[in-house]
């Protein structure tokens, strides 16, 4: 499949859609409010996803959409884009520069492209699950070859207590080197870029969790399930990624009993 046309597009979406983010960056006045599960939306959240929801449809009429503010149409589409206009809101009305437009294409069901767009910073990533760019340049996963010479990152410190074994993930912690919160999207940036070399994520959405995927596999890294399971797998909702060496003893702490899929490492690996 020819995909740099859907590329192009996508470049195109997170384009468009930090128009909406950029001015509002920083400001005072966000139009913040608590959604149903008590996590902020704003007007830049909204606005973004109704920009990059209007191209599509005028674009690719038959695709379908999945979106963390205005829902999904047309799933079963053999093509479906997978929005979150900004992945790390707490970070964004914070005028902290590490959230990120994510935006994901399947085909057939499956994590065909992915990109992670951070405006302020003028980063864009973009994987197809063989390789990822970085503003146009390759970049691959960096190689570590001890948990005592990672630096991990976490969206919130306290998510792996409420959602996971809270035990296993203090003795993580312990383990690497660094622990830091460098997470949301922008953490699977980091690991992609080779900056970080391991993000866990013990709750994600769809929206959260998709376009990941191919960026992560595109730049040499493992990613699977809290558990070992599929990333890519029907409801699944967390995550961990590294090179398959640390991934693989990352796992042996935090789910010991099991084991990463090996369909889980790419051949860029």
């Amino acid at each position: 499949m020819n995909t740099e046309p859907l590329v192009a597009f996508m470049e195109e979406l997170a384009h468009a859609s930090a128009q909406e983010i950029l001015p509002r960056f920083g400001q005072r006045d966000l139009g913040l409010e608590l959604k149903a599960d008590d996590s902020p939306v704003t007007v830049a959240d909204r606005e973004a996803e109704r920009v990059m929801r209007a191209m599509i449809e005028a674009r690719f009429p038959s695709h379908g959409i999945v979106g963390e503010e205005f829902g999904t149409v047309r799933p079963d589409a053999d093509f479906v884009w997978v929005l979150d206009p900004i992945d790390g809101t707490k970070s964004f009305i914070s005028a902290v520069p590490l959230f990120g437009t994510l935006i994901g294409l399947l085909h057939k069901g499956q994590p065909l492209l992915g990109c992670i767009h951070q405006p302020v910073l003028r980063q864009l990533m973009i994987g197809d699950g063989h390789v990822t760019t970085l503003n146009g340049s390759t970049v691959r996963a960096r190689r570590c070859d001890a948990l005592a010479q990672a630096t991990m990152v976490v969206t919130d410190p306290l998510h792996p207590a409420q959602y996971r074994d809270a035990a296993r993930y203090d003795s993580l912690c312990r383990k690497v080197r660094i622990v830091r919160t460098w997470g949301d999207c922008y953490g699977y940036l980091l690991v992609a870029a080779g900056w970080a070399d391991l993000m866990v994520d013990p709750i994600m959405n769809p929206w959260d969790l998709l376009p990941v995927i191919p960026i992560i596999r595109g730049a040499g890294a493992t990613i699977t399930q809290w558990d070992g399971n599929p990333a890519e797998a029907t409801g699944a909702n967390s995550a961990v990624a590294a090179c398959p060496g640390l991934h693989a003893m990352a796992m042996e702490v935090l789910s010991p009993a099991l084991h990463p899929p090996a369909n889980n490492v790419t051949a860029a690996s």
